[in-house]
């Protein structure tokens, strides 16, 4: 046994409790005590404010968001094929995720400006569903117009 060990095995108590962990038992109390009346200052504070208050409209955009993704994705591949019918189709979809990653940040935080940046968000998604619409025999084109769809109808649903 080194002498470190035994002069920790000599501070032991009759108990087994060393000094040291006396007095980590004091600072973790005093902890506690500490955090219990900083919790008690703070009564009243609503904790169901620190996340969104419009989850179905938040899963849209999220989806939303995800698909667009996915058709630029597509978009590129033809490009690089050099097949350009979808750079209409693109450019909505770029405009449309523009929109909507901004209106996730507001719907995210319950902003007060998400009722007004709806009706962006709406338009937008409308005039991207229609480009895509025009390409939906590509999955991605169709996935994309759907989810575009999804959204004006959450909008409608959770801000009218």
């Amino acid at each position: 046994m080194s002498e470190k060990e035994m002069l920790s095995a000599k501070e032991k108590t009759a108990e087994g409790i060393s000094r040291r962990d006396v007095l980590l038992g004091m600072g973790a109390a005093a902890t506690m005590a500490y955090a219990g009346s900083a919790s008690a200052a703070a009564k009243g504070h609503d904790h169901s404010k620190h996340s969104t208050q419009l989850t179905d409209l938040m899963d849209a955009v999220n989806d939303c968001t995800d698909k667009g993704r996915r058709c630029i994705s597509h978009c590129m591949v033809s490009f690089t094929e050099g097949d350009t019918e979808l750079a209409a189709c693109a450019s909505k979809v770029q405009e449309m995720l523009s929109i909507c990653g901004g209106f996730a940040y507001l719907v995210a935080s319950n902003s007060s400006y998400t009722k007004e940046y709806s009706r962006v968000c709406e338009k937008v998604c409308t005039d991207c569903a229609k480009e895509c619409r025009k390409h939906e025999k590509h999955i991605e084109c169709e996935a994309c117009a759907n989810a575009c769809d999804d959204i004006v109808d959450a909008i409608k649903l959770s801000l009218s």
